[in-house]
Formats: C-alpha cells, sequence, structure tokens
C-alpha cells in the first residue's frame, strides 16, 4: 500500500494537479509529531496567486480526510497524519503476501540496461581494489533486475595490450611451470615484476616485449598460444573468487573481443570529418567542451582505450539496445568517459547521453595506495579469507555451539566486507579496519545480519507456541511499532532513488535504519510475553513483516542472509 501516491491522490483531487507531480513535492516530517507525510504548498503560490498557508488552509478542507486521522497546517505545509491502524495493516499485509518480491516492481520491463563491472586485468591479481567495482556492478544488477530491467552484466575483461608482450618476454625467460600451475596469477605477477626491475638494467627487454605483442597482434601461433594460456589460467583464478562471491556474468567480452570492430569506428570518423591530426596523432578535438583531444591513433597507429571504448559502446548498442550503458570504473575514468560519450554524441550518436560513468573512490588499507607494479598489493582472495576467519573467530566466542559454523562464518565473514564497500557513497574512500566491520554493534553487516537472525529466533519460539489468536493491528499503537512499520513501507522508494543515483548505499543505509528501527521495537515492546493475544499476533506478524525486508534488501547487495547465529 503505498501511502505517499494515496496522499498525492487525495492532494491532486482537491487542487486539481498532476498527481505525479505532487508525489515529488511531499516529505516526510523530521520529527513523528509533526505528522507522517508534508506538502509543502510554496511552489503553488505562483499557480493560484495566494500565500502558501491560505492554500494550505483551504486545500485541508477540500481533502478527504478517509484513511486519515487528521490534516494540520503549519504555515505553508499540510502535514497528515495517517490512520495507523489501517496504515499497519495495509503494510504487514502487503509484505506477508509478497514476501520475497517485496519490493520488486515492473516499472523498467522491456527496457535493457548494460552494466559493465568488475573487468579485472588478465594475469595481475584480483585486488581489493577491483571489490568496488564488483560489488557495486552486482548491486546495481540486482537492484535494477528487482524492478523489472533486464540487466546485462559484462566482464570487460583487460585482456589486451602492451603488457602481453612484456608477459610473453617473461614467461620464456622466467616462468616456474609448478608455481604457475598452483598460483598462476601469484607467479604471472612475479614475472611481471621482474620483467620491469630486468628491464631497467637492459632498455632492449623493452624492444622485445613490442616485438611480441605486434606478433600477437598479427596472429603468431607462438605469442596467440601463450595469450591464450595467460587467460586460461587467469580466468579459472577469478571465477573462483566470483563463486566465492556467487557473481555472475552475461558476457565475458574484453578488450580483444573488439580488435576487428575498430578499424569502422576509425573509418566512421574520418567520413564524419571528426579526425585531426595532433603531434602525429589522429584526435578528435573536444576544445568547445572543455577537454582535451579524444586521441583515436596514437603517433604510431596504434589504437587505444578511447577506440576500443567507442567500438564496445557502438557494440552494445547494436546488440543490446540499451535503456542506459553503465560503467562502473573508478573516479579516475571520468575525464575519459567524458571524451568518449562527447565523441559519440559527435558522431551523431544521440543515444550517448544514455551511457552513464558510476564511479568509485579508492580503497585504503593499511595507508597502502593499491598498485600492481612492484607486487605491493593486498589479494581480494587474502581479504575475504582474512573475513571469513575472523567471522569464525567471533562465532567461535558468541556461541560455540552454534550448528553449521563454517557456512554461517563464510556468510558474515563475505557479507561484512562486501556491506563496507556499500554502505557509504560510493564517491569515497573506504578504510578497511576488520575489528569496525566486523562488529555486532553499530552499522555493519553483521548487525544486520544478527537483527534478522534474532527475528527469525522469535519466530521459530512463537511457532512452538501454535497460538491462533488473531492479529489486532489496532493495538499497534506505539510510536516505535510505528515507526518501523513506516519504514518496512517505504522499502520500494529507497530501491527507486538508488536507482536514480546509480548508488548501491541508499539501499545498504536503508537496511541499517530497518534493523535499527526493528531492534529497537524488540527491546522496547514485549513479542513472545505480551499478554494480550491480538497484540502478541499482530507484533509478530510486524517482526515477520520485517525479516521479509531485510532479506530481500541485502540480497540486493549481494549478501546472503543466516537463520541463526
Amino acid at each position: 500500500m503505498n501511502y505517499k501516491l494515496i496522499i498525492a491522490e487525495k492532494i491532486a483531487k482537491a487542487a486539481e494537479l498532476n498527481v505525479d507531480d505532487v508525489q515529488k513535492l511531499i516529505e516526510i516530517p523530521p520529527k513523528p509529531e509533526m505528522g507522517d507525510f508534508a506538502f509543502p504548498c510554496f511552489q503553488l503560490a505562483k499557480v493560484f496567486r495566494k500565500a502558501p498557508n491560505l492554500i494550505a488552509q483551504e486545500l485541508s478542507e477540500k481533502i478527504d480526510k478517509d484513511g486519515l486521522e487528521k490534516v494540520e497546517t503549519v504555515g505553508g505545509y499540510l502535514n497528515f497524519f495517517v490512520d495507523k491502524a489501517s496504515f499497519s495493516k495495509g503494510v504487514i499485509e502487503k509484505i506477508l503476501t509478497e514476501g520475497e518480491n517485496y519490493g520488486h516492481s515492473k516499472i523498467g520491463e522491456g527496457k535493457t540496461v548494460t552494466i559493465d563491472f568488475s573487468s579485472p586485468n588478465i594475469a595481475k591479481p584480483f585486488h581489493v581494489g577491483h571489490l568496488c567495482s564488483t560489488a557495486i556492478g552486482n548491486s546495481l544488477y540486482k537492484i535494477l533486475s528487482s524492478q523489472g530491467y533486464n540487466c546485462v552484466g559484462i566482464n570487460h575483461l583487460g585482456d589486451w595490450g602492451t603488457q602481453f608482450g612484456k608477459l610473453i618476454a617473461a614467461y620464456e625467460r622466467w616462468v616456474d611451470e609448478e608455481a604457475l600451475q598452483k598460483e598462476p596469477i601469484k607467479e604471472l605477477l612475479r614475472i611481471y615484476v621482474k620483467f620491469h626491475d630486468e628491464a631497467e638494467k637492459d632498455p632492449s627487454l623493452e624492444d622485445i616485449a613490442r616485438q611480441h605483442f605486434k606478433n600477437l597482434e598479427d596472429g603468431h601461433e607462438k605469442e596467440v598460444k601463450l595469450w591464450q594460456k595467460i587467460k586460461d589460467v587467469s580466468l579459472m583464478e577469478f571465477n573462483r573468487i566470483y563463486d566465492m562471491l556467487n557473481i555472475k556474468f552475461d558476457s565475458y567480452a574484453g578488450e580483444s573481443f573488439y580488435n576487428d570492430k575498430m578499424d569502422a569506428v576509425v573509418e566512421e570518423l574520418k567520413q564524419k570529418n571528426l579526425l585531426v591530426e595532433s603531434k602525429g596523432a589522429q584526435v578528435v578535438n573536444l576544445d568547445e567542451y572543455n577537454m582535451p583531444p579524444c586521441i583515436i591513433l596514437k603517433a604510431d597507429g596504434a589504437s587505444i582505450y578511447a577506440t576500443r571504448d567507442l567500438a564496445a559502446a557502438i557494440y552494445r548498442k547494436k546488440t543490446y539496445d540499451f535503456y542506459k550503458n553503465i560503467y562502473v570504473v573508478g573516479m579516475d575514468q571520468s575525464l575519459h568517459f567524458k571524451q568518449v560519450f562527447t565523441t559519440l554524441k559527435l558522431m551523431g550518436y544521440d543515444w550517448a547521453d544514455n551511457c552513464v560513468h558510476v564511479g568509485f573512490g579508492l580503497v585504503k588499507f593499511a595507508d597502502k595506495k593499491l598498485s600492481t607494479r612492484k607486487g605491493d598489493v593486498i589479494f581480494l582472495e587474502d581479504l575475504l579469507n582474512e573475513g571469513i576467519a575472523r567471522a569464525k573467530q567471533a562465532i567461535e566466542e558468541k556461541n560455540p555451539s552454534l550448528e553449521n559454523k563454517d557456512e554461517v562464518a563464510k556468510k558474515v565473514g563475505l557479507g561484512a566486507v562486501i556491506f563496507t564497500y556499500l554502505k557509504n557513497n560510493r564517491e569515497r574512500e573506504i578504510i578497511f579496519n576488520f575489528d569496525d566491520i566486523l562488529s555486532f554493534d553499530g552499522e555493519t553487516g553483521p548487525y544486520v545480519q544478527y537483527s534478522y537472525a534474532r527475528a527469525k529466533s522469535i519466530l521459530r519460539r512463537a511457532e512452538e507456541e501454535k497460538s491462533t489468536a488473531s492479529a489486532d493491528f489496532t493495538k499497534l499503537s506505539s510510536q516505535e511499532e510505528f515507526e518501523l512499520v513506516k519504514l518496512l513501507a517505504s522499502f520500494n522508494e529507497a530501491i527507486l532513488l538508488s536507482i536514480e543515483k546509480y548508488e548501491p548505499s541508499i539501499v545498504t543505509r536503508y537496511i541499517i535504519d530497518v534493523a535499527k528501527a526493528f531492534n529497537k521495537f524488540y527491546n522496547l515492546c514485549p513479542i513472545l510475553s505480551c499478554e494480550d493475544e491480538g497484540l502478541k499476533a499482530a507484533r509478530l506478524k510486524l517482526v515477520e513483516a520485517s525479516t521479509y525486508v531485510i532479506k530481500n534488501g541485502l540480497a540486493l547487495l549481494g549478501i546472503d542472509v543466516v537463520e541463526k547465529m
């Protein structure tokens, strides 16, 4: 039951306004005593040529009060107090009827959204910085899918470039095949780092590497075979981590996939007179947009990232006819994407306006910025395993007799790490502190998972009692109960806002608020010990509704719930 819409319809009818316009203006007052919803009349002053307080007064007299306790005017505001019993009954019954589909909608039906996320570089470690793109992209995929959008998850692998010439040169000289079988990424990183160390002493290695990459581009069997081997062992490692996180992709079309599609883009740019020469390179001039030129071909005729991304965007539009084309890539690539999208627009592709860069900040761990060049890197798998181990330790201390401890520790440990990545605005940097992120108190994944487990425990104990009393929602009259119900009612609003801003943290913060409100209700309102059977049954329904919202919310972040903790 969408009370915000119901109130918007009442106002729209009384004022002869558009419902959608009215709904956008409705606010939630900062304090419950000021009402459950508020409508500011200031924007209507020009329309009605009256003072906002007079408009509020006139509308309060015209509005249909059915389902409302009262409507008050305060200055230029109309404050609405809903009928608590009918509101609570409507919200709770809706949640229990829809269950794991609560919060979902079909608003995006018939629209395809491509989401380019994770996209690690082949032969390089999957480090803690990669989880930003992976977690944000996976969450956006789930959030958008929940609203009916057809999502296409694309892992645009970094599987091409001059580094492969270096790797092939290093492979031929220093690879340990046994180590490569055991820990492929670590061995490939070792020889990659060694190449740079040796090239400082012997610069001719760089020329050898360039020749190897040229051979690879020209399709020479030896280089292609080695490149494929490096790619295969890397993907095997990456997929192990994706399996841990339960993340799937619909496409693994990486950089190499677009090799045969770039010439057509360069030719099109030439035909549309967009290419100009600059210091030997071929570029698209973006001076009038206050941007540096978008380099299409370097002075040596080689293509670069921009050429590839233009080819990829055009391919995705032709293949998927996307409604939105999202790139979940670090903030440091903002200029690059502005250049690419502007170039697409200059090519006459108005759909470039539907290409979106979803940026994110850095991950900091022990005051180090992550780097793959010198091998000074924190592997993501190590971070995830550390989270699981610490969660297991916490469970051993708190509940040593818990069944399925390993499974619970895995869900709690992984959940804690993902929750940390998605908790704050994506553009902010993340600083890791395991003591904080694995705490069962405060704004953490374990706190939310524990709140869910606590609620499920109440429901299991109630099931044993086998009470047959009917819920009396008129008795859910405390502030704690009503605030929780109001919060549960706004789940879909939080999801839609997170889509509007491409911001999973809006859902994460919402779930934290639900867990806090649930625990406040649990601590102040007796549930199983309540002597009034009608009230007890209503409170149990509220507990059950809370479990669905927490579970559904965590699922949108890619986090599993635990039934016992």
